[in-house]
């Protein structure tokens, strides 16, 4: 006899729900609201999220982890890490007006969830810095093999790329514009040539 599937395991169900937290945020994000994304009932909810709203948001965050994880895992196999991370800079005028409305899940949590919940300001705060120490070893790495002119500490070049993902995902909700935004992320690149 089968049992009812875990829909915990389900990615698409996953992203609903991150989609729901990414666009409102943990605390304006209700059950009802992740309830009618996802398409389920609230017993199956809880019995697939036993630790309720926040496991799940939990998990929306380790999404995202694991996407930067896989785009660290690009950068080690790509020829020319540093022109991979202008992309991804550069990418973020190629979004539309609703993506930039809705800016980073992460750098949105870390804002939402300082003095609110000390253990979710944490993770986001955590996954940030992953994200700028994989920012600094690649920048390292250029240094050394002399592709990368600037010799500025990579640690604080590191630390200017995470300032850069940090403000753009502001500036990006001022300013939906991508020729604006276009411009603004060449110039703070200019920092990496």
């Amino acid at each position: 006899m089968r049992g009812r599937p875990t829909i915990y395991d389900d990615q698409q169900i996953l992203l609903k729900a991150q989609s729901v937290f990414w666009t409102k945020g943990y605390t304006a994000t209700s059950l009802e609201d992740l309830l009618k994304a996802m398409d389920i009932g609230s017993g199956s909810f809880y019995n697939a999220f036993k630790g309720g709203k926040k496991e799940l948001f939990r998990k929306a965050l380790l999404q995202r982890r694991a996407a930067f994880n896989q785009f660290k895992a690009e950068l080690k196999k790509n020829e020319s890490p540093i022109e991979l991370i202008k992309d991804f800079f550069r990418s973020i005028a190629e979004s539309d007006s609703l993506v930039h409305l809705q800016g980073c899940i992460i750098v949105n949590t870390v804002v939402e969830m300082t003095f609110v919940d000390e253990e979710l300001e944490k993770e986001s705060v955590a996954i940030l810095m992953e994200v700028e120490k994989m920012f600094t070893a690649e920048i390292e790495k250029a240094q050394k093999k002399g592709t990368l002119k600037n010799q500025t500490d990579p640690v604080i070049l590191g630390r200017y790329l995470i300032t850069l993902w940090n403000g753009l995902n502001v500036t990006r909700r001022m300013y939906p514009d991508n020729n604006i935004l276009k411009e603004q992320i060449e110039m703070q690149l200019e920092i990496i040539s």
